[in-house]
C-alpha cells in the first residue's frame, strides 16, 4: 500500500503539472474521442495501447515512420513523435533569425555604401508599406490581447483542475487517517473488561502500520508537490503576460518610431524584435510539445478509465495493487468490525439481558427490566455482506440512541432503577459502535482506494468536466501566441521597408526640391 499511494501522488503530480499546458488538437496529433483503444500481445498478456490514434505520429528515431506504441512516457519513441510536432514552429524561429540576420546585414551594408546614390520613389509602394504596417501592428495588438485573455482564463481553469486533484488527495490523506484512528481506537475498546482476541488485535498492528505509512506517504507527498504545481503555474502565467506586454510594446513602439521618421531608434528596435521574435516562436512550439503531451495524457486516462482490468502503460506509473492485497486489507476491516459487534453482543446476551442471583458476583449488578437489544452485524461469519437484520436488532446509526433508554441508575456500580445497562457500560458500548461504524464506514474506501478506483474516479472527473475547458483556453494561448509571434515577425520587416520608403520619399523630395530650386536659379539669370 505504502508504493501504491506514493507512485499514485507522483501520477497525479505529473498529470496536474502538464495540464499547466493543455490546449486543443494540434499538427500531428488525431482528435480524441470515440475511438476503441487496440490492444497487443505481448509476451504472455494483454497490454491496452493508450490513445493509439492521438499519439500516431512521425517518428524522427524510426527514418519518420509512423509511432504507434501509444501514449507511455517510458518510451523515448513517444517523445520523440511528440517533439517532433514542434519542429516547425523550431525550424521558423531558426530560419527566421538566419535569414532575418542576414537581410539586416545585407540591407546595412546598402544602406552604409549607397547613401549618397539617387533614390527612386514610388507611392504605391510608399503607401502600401504604411497600410501593411498598420494593419500588422494591430493584427500584433488583437493577438496580444486574445494571449492576454487566454492566459488567465487557462490559468484559472488549470487553477480549479490542480485545487480538485489536490483536494482529493488532501481528502485520500484525511480519509486513510480517519481509518488508522480507528483502527488504534479498537485496539483499546472493551465492554466490562472483555476485550478483542490477540490474534485480532495483532492483525489489527498489521493493516495499521500500512494504513498510517500510506497517509504519512500521501500526505508528505501532497504537500511537497502542492507548492512546485502552484509555482509552476503561476511562473507559466507570468511568462506568458510578460510575452504579451513585450510584444505589444514593441509592436506600437516600432510603429510609432517607424511613422515618426526615428530610423536609427527603428534600426536598434529592429534587432531587439529579431531576437525577441525568435525566442517567441520557440516559446510557441514548446508550448506547442506541452500541449500534445496532455492532450495525449487526458485521451489516456479516459482510455484508462474505461478498460480497469487491462494493462497499460499506465501500468508503470499506477501499479494498481492486485485483488488479493485489496482483499486482504478489506477482510482485516471485516474480521474486526465483525468481532468487535460480537464482543458487544456477547456482553448484552451473556451478561446485560441475564437475571443473574446476587451471588452471581460482578455479574450481576441488579439490573432488571426489558431486554437489550442485540447490534446487528453487517457480516455473516464467513464475512459476506448480511443483507437483512434480524427483527429487534439495532444498527450502527441508532444503536447508542435505542440502548440510552437501557441504563439505569448506579450506586456503589450497582442499579438502583430500572436498567440493564450500567452508564460506565453504555459507554463502553457506545464506544465500540463508534468504532466498529468507522471501520465498517471506511472499508469501502479503502478497498476503492487500493484497488484504483479511486485514481479511475478522479481522472475520469479530469477528463470530462476539466479538459474540455483546459483545452478550449489553451487554444485562445497557442493562437493569441501565434497570432503576437507572426504579426510581430511581419511588421519588422515592414519596419525596415517602411524605413527606406521613407528615406527614398525624403530624398526624392529633398532632391526635386533641389532641381526646382536650381531649374528656377537658372531661369531667373536668363535676358
Amino acid at each position: 500500500m505504502p508504493t501504491f499511494n506514493t507512485k499514485t501522488t507522483s501520477f497525479l503530480a505529473l498529470a496536474a503539472l502538464t495540464l499547466l499546458f493543455t490546449s486543443l488538437s494540434s499538427p500531428g496529433a488525431a482528435a480524441d474521442g470515440g475511438v476503441v483503444p487496440r490492444r497487443s500481445v505481448l509476451g504472455n498478456e494483454t497490454v491496452l495501447v493508450l490513445a493509439e490514434e492521438r499519439t500516431r505520429r512521425k517518428d524522427p528515431l524510426d527514418d519518420l515512420n509512423y509511432y504507434t506504441g501509444g501514449w507511455n512516457i517510458s518510451n523515448e519513441h513517444y517523445f520523440a513523435s511528440v517533439l517532433y510536432t514542434g519542429s516547425t514552429l523550431f525550424l521558423i524561429a531558426s530560419f527566421w533569425f538566419v535569414l532575418f540576420g542576414i537581410f539586416l546585414l545585407l540591407s546595412c551594408m546598402y544602406f552604409c555604401c549607397c547613401r549618397q546614390r539617387s533614390y527612386g520613389y514610388s507611392r504605391v509602394a510608399y503607401a502600401l508599406s504604411l497600410i501593411l504596417l498598420t494593419l500588422f501592428t494591430v493584427a500584433a495588438v488583437v493577438g496580444s490581447i486574445v494571449l492576454y485573455t487566454g492566459q488567465g482564463k487557462f490559468h484559472d481553469s488549470t487553477k480549479d483542475t490542480l485545487e480538485y486533484v489536490l483536494g482529493q488527495a488532501d481528502s485520500t490523506v484525511g480519509n486513510l487517517k480517519s481509518f488508522s484512528s480507528y483502527l488504534t481506537s479498537a485496539k483499546t475498546v472493551g465492554v466490562d473488561q472483555v476485550f478483542l482476541p490477540k490474534d485480532v488485535l495483532n492483525n489489527i498492528d498489521k493493516v495499521n502500520t500500512l494504513v498510517t505509512s500510506a497517509a504519512d506517504t500521501l500526505g508528505s507527498a501532497t504537500q511537497d508537490n502542492k507548492d512546485d504545481i502552484f509555482n509552476s503555474l503561476n511562473t507559466v502565467g507570468l511568462i506568458l503576460i510578460i510575452v504579451a506586454a513585450v510584444m505589444l510594446t514593441l509592436a506600437f513602439l516600432g510603429f510609432l518610431l517607424s511613422v515618426s521618421g526615428l530610423q536609427f531608434l527603428v534600426y536598434i528596435l529592429v534587432i531587439v524584435g529579431w531576437i525577441l521574435v525568435a525566442l517567441a516562436f520557440i516559446l510557441c512550439g514548446v508550448f506547442l510539445v506541452l500541449h500534445n503531451v496532455l492532450g495525449d495524457t487526458c485521451v489516456a486516462m479516459s482510455d484508462w478509465v474505461g478498460n480497469p482490468t487491462a494493462h497499460t502503460a499506465l501500468d508503470k506509473v499506477i501499479p494498481c495493487v492486485d485483488k488479493a492485497t485489496a482483499e486482504e486489507a478489506r477482510s482485516q476491516s471485516k474480521e474486526v468490525t465483525f468481532q468487535m459487534v460480537q464482543l458487544v453482543n456477547g456482553i448484552i446476551a451473556n451478561v446485560s439481558n441475564r437475571n443473574l442471583p446476587p451471588i452471581a458476583g460482578p455479574l450481576s449488578y441488579n439490573q432488571s427490566g426489558p431486554l437489550v437489544p442485540l447490534l446487528c452485524n453487517p457480516y455473516n461469519p464467513d464475512k459476506s455482506d448480511r443483507i437483512t437484520c434480524i427483527p429487534g436488532e439495532v444498527g450502527f446509526t441508532n444503536a447508542t440512541q435505542v440502548w440510552k433508554n437501557y441504563e439505569c441508575q448506579v450506586v456503589n456500580s450497582k442499579c438502583t432503577t430500572v436498567g440493564r445497562l450500567t452508564p460506565s457500560m453504555y459507554d463502553q458500548m457506545s464506544g465500540a459502535v463508534n468504532v466498529s461504524y468507522g471501520l465498517y464506514h471506511y472499508g469501502p474506501f479503502l478497498t476503492n482506494l487500493v484497488d484504483c478506483t479511486f485514481v479511475r474516479d478522479t481522472f475520469d472527473a479530469i477528463h470530462k468536466e476539466h479538459c474540455p475547458d483546459l483545452r478550449l483556453y489553451s487554444r485562445w494561448v497557442y493562437i493569441g501566441l501565434l497570432m503576437v509571434s507572426e504579426a510581430v515577425m511581419l511588421s519588422l520587416v515592414f519596419w525596415v521597408v517602411y524605413a527606406r520608403e521613407r528615406r527614398h520619399r525624403k530624398y526624392t523630395k529633398q532632391a526635386d526640391a533641389e532641381a526646382s530650386a536650381a531649374q528656377a536659379s537658372y531661369e531667373s539669370k536668363e535676358p
